[in-house]
């Protein structure tokens, strides 16, 4: 079962940072575009940034341009989300989702990745 795990996940102050990680074990991740979602409560899951394969394309929602970089390490099979100036209302469950690379357009639809990890909290509050 392809199931990437994440990481990273804590509390933080509003305007704070954290660095997720989105890691594989037993497979490797260069097959895969990845993307990276969240849910709120109460909320629909929405996507927040991808990576094709390589790394030479990535897309993000616009709420997050500027403030989150995403970026991948092939050498270490890990897949980041760098989130700066994060914001109360970004607290969700944050999720990477994997794609097979033939497949990956960009897309931060949820229905278009296959492999789902179980996700880390983030929560942004003073």
């Amino acid at each position: 079962q392809l199931q990437p795990v994440e990481s990273g996940g804590g509390l933080v102050q509003p305007g704070g940072s954290l660095t997720l990680s989105c890691a594989a074990s037993g497979f490797t991740l260069d097959y895969y575009g990845v993307g990276w979602f969240r849910q709120a409560p109460g909320k629909e899951r929405e996507g927040v940034s991808s990576i094709s394969d390589s790394g030479d394309s990535t897309n993000y929602a616009e709420s997050v341009k500027g403030r989150f970089t995403i970026s991948r390490d092939h050498a270490k099979n890990t897949v980041y989300l760098q989130m700066n100036s994060l914001k109360p209302e970004e607290t969700a469950v944050y999720y990477c989702a994997l794609v097979g690379r033939s497949y990956y357009d960009g897309s931060l639809l949820p229905h278009k990745y296959d492999y789902w990890g179980q996700g880390t909290q983030v929560t942004v509050s003073s």
